[in-house]
């Protein structure tokens, strides 16, 4: 197995289509993660990277196709008007209305994902923002958003737009009454950011059934946070992840071959 470990995933220099084809395997790989943690519900969810070559343009799965098959091979391109651009497969209209405002408003935001997990969903409902109960949710400490308006499917880009301004310049939102959204600057951290803030809604939705939590103060919140929270801590995090999905599931990678 190939190695993917920080110093190489950070540091090398890597041609355009070099860097195409490792996003385009860390997204096929990040699909497997969603669908071994059960973050799948029917063709619902989304994860996208930004093509190296053209910023305009994202990778993103084939809507109808189940996280647990998704290789590389049957990624999509779509544009920023909703055009797949290359791939055989239909672009999912919310992952296009949702997505394709986020890349553009944030140009620094090179993965987003999305998906109707059952705990995010289960702690959107209750229109709050995450509290910084545990160590890890202070990771979300003054770093996530609420997007505190449902209005059904997101099928129109204008929502998308809403969406994107509420998400602002932070790491994650929690989309009422819908589920989770993460960004990252690496397909692994909006990955990582994701798997964290989902158990982390698990465990406030746990804590908060059986009384009232204690709150860190705020000061040691935000410390923790910078520490733990930052686009390095977050791709560093998701490493043990991707080694342990790229050894269990190797037909991600389709027809090509592991690069690093």
């Amino acid at each position: 197995m190939v190695s993917t470990r920080l110093p190489r995933n950070l540091f090398v220099e890597r041609s355009t289509d070099h860097e195409r084809l490792w996003r385009k395997q860390r997204l096929a790989l990040a699909f497997r993660i969603f669908g071994r943690l059960g973050f799948d519900e029917g063709v619902a969810g989304h994860i996208t990277a930004r093509d190296p070559g053209d910023p305009d343009l994202f990778w993103v799965n084939p809507f109808g196709m189940s996280f647990k098959q998704i290789t590389v091979d049957d990624l999509i391109l779509a544009n920023h008007n909703g055009e797949v651009v290359e791939g055989s497969w239909p672009l999912n209209r919310a992952a296009f209305a949702i997505h394709s405002s986020i890349h553009e408003a944030r140009p620094d935001v090179i993965a987003a994902a999305h998906s109707h997990s059952k705990f995010g969903r289960a702690f959107a409902t209750l229109g709050r923002e995450l509290s910084p109960i545990t160590q890890d949710s202070a990771i979300f400490f003054e770093d996530h958003a609420l997007f505190d308006d449902y209005t059904g499917t997101v099928n129109d880009p204008e929502e998308g737009k809403r969406l994107a301004h509420a998400l602002g310049g932070n790491k994650a939102a929690i989309l009422r009454n819908h589920g989770l959204l993460t960004v990252g600057q690496s397909v692994e951290e909006a990955l990582f950011w994701y798997v964290t803030m989902e158990r982390t809604c698990e465990v406030e939705l746990l804590a908060r059934a059986a009384g009232e939590p204690v709150l860190i103060d705020d000061d040691v919140a935000r410390a923790t946070g910078a520490e733990n929270g930052s686009h390095v801590a977050g791709l560093f995090q998701a490493q043990p992840l991707f080694d342990w999905i790229a050894e269990q599931e190797p037909s991600a990678y389709g027809s090509t071959d592991p690069v690093d």
